[in-house]
């Protein structure tokens, strides 16, 4: 037992799960301006209650979740480091469509978000081919 240990009693971080880790990238696209107002949030768990990696998961329980695991960086800009965790190949890109939907149904899409999206391109590791086909796609659907 370590010295540490004798004063606490809490049990070492849990590794963060793959659907963790979607909500994380939705909410940091969301937020990418700093800001996530109420109605952001009621995006995003739109989203969430669409996905069947969160069938029959509860929305206030994964997100108190996501916060506890970005309350381990030192801002929420550092925490899309997290996203490198994620386990599949398939989830990851996943992730990344997500955040991408997430940005273009805002509207026009700030620099903030542009920025976001492009470190999460680079640390899930998404080909620059696939990421110009999912903004494709989503810039028809987002088309007035």
């Amino acid at each position: 037992m370590g010295l540490l240990s004798m004063f606490g009693n809490q049990a070492p971080a849990k590794k963060p799960t793959d659907d963790m880790l979607l909500l994380h990238a939705m909410l940091l696209m969301a937020g990418a301006d700093g800001n996530i107002d109420d109605a952001e949030i009621e995006t995003v768990e739109a989203y969430f209650c669409q996905l069947p990696e969160f069938t029959d998961k509860d929305f206030s329980e994964v997100l108190a979740d996501c916060r506890k695991m970005v309350s381990r960086y030192p801002n929420l800009k550092d925490s899309v480091k997290a996203l490198g965790q994620i386990s599949s190949e398939a989830a990851k890109k996943k992730a990344f469509i997500l955040a991408a939907d997430i940005a273009m149904a805002s509207g026009e899409v700030d620099e903030a978000e542009d920025e976001m999206l492009t470190a999460m391109q680079r640390i899930l590791g998404v080909e620059d081919a696939l990421a110009q086909k999912v903004l494709e796609v989503l810039s028809l659907k987002f088309a007035k």
